[in-house]
């Protein structure tokens, strides 16, 4: 049985796709270097686990006409919106022996030091009303100290309602996790998504406030699937079914281009299809 979403139509009517200036640069852990987005493995970063080969499966295609930086942590690569104050998307490989650990959740948001200022702080989020809502989520970053400390820095976070922020975008975490579990590994990218319109903003840097966000999973162990999810940022207790949709679907709404290193043949079938069936 496919699961596809009530809201879609009336979703694709509401939000566009958003476009800046274009605006591209290469971070490094130290000083920033501003290089082309295709020489961006040239600097191997040692305070990071995840092998090249991953991030290329990973990685969404090159933004073309949005600002992105594009930042290696510990377990996730992110691209940051300097004019948003927020990922643009971020993505990870979850395995099945990186959905525990020992940690206790750090609760220690921080302010990204490799991102130019003006960039979110702790100040922006104070007394705004919306919470700090993980992109990566904490829960996948117990197994080591460094991924726990990179899950919290604000260039993996947005403005999030929190009702969202604890129920369907929680749950899907949750869920992200079983699968990891199931199938040894899975690859997701999530992010905001942005209407085009004039978005409120937060704090004296004014991060922008999304008004949705998108997930996309995807799993290459046995017959390869994926799915995506779009929910707006004040939803947050309605059934997951209903926000379920094809990896296509996403793409046409927020203009990104997600597993551009599949090979055709199975990008083709993978990004058209929804069957949560599977996934069980």
């Amino acid at each position: 049985m496919k699961h596809i979403s009530l809201l879609w139509v009336a979703v694709l009517l509401m939000f566009g796709a958003f476009a800046f200036h274009a605006f591209i640069r290469e971070d490094g852990r130290q000083e920033p270097q501003y290089e082309e987005r295709s020489e961006r493995f040239k600097e191997s970063a040692s305070w990071t686990t995840i092998p090249d080969s991953v991030i290329e499966l990973c990685m969404p295609a090159p933004l073309k006409t949005t600002p992105e930086i594009i930042l290696r942590k510990k377990s996730y690569v992110v691209s940051y919106n300097q004019g948003t104050r927020m990922p643009n998307w971020v993505a990870w490989q979850l395995t099945a022996e990186h959905t525990d650990g020992e940690l206790k959740r750090m609760n220690n948001f921080h302010e990204e030091e490799n991102c130019p200022r003006p960039r979110a702080t702790l100040q922006d989020y104070k007394g705004s009303g919306w919470s700090r809502g993980h992109m990566c989520p904490a829960g996948d970053n117990k197994w080591s100290r460094d991924a726990m400390y990179d899950s919290f820095s604000l260039v993996n976070v947005c403005p999030q309602d929190s009702k969202l922020n604890s129920g369907v975008w929680n749950s899907l975490e949750m869920d992200c996790r079983q699968w990891a579990r199931q199938y040894g590994e899975v690859y997701i990218v999530c992010g905001p998504v942005l209407m085009k319109r004039q978005h409120e903003t937060i704090g004296p840097n004014k991060v922008v406030v999304p008004e949705a966000f998108f997930k996309v999973v995807l799993c290459m162990v046995g017959k390869p699937k994926a799915f995506g999810v779009v929910v707006r940022n004040n939803e947050g207790t309605k059934k997951r079914d209903l926000y379920y949709n094809s990896v296509d679907d996403v793409e046409r709404l927020t203009g990104l281009d997600f597993f551009p290193s599949l090979p055709d043949d199975i990008e083709k079938v993978v990004e058209a299809e929804v069957n949560m069936d599977e996934w069980r």
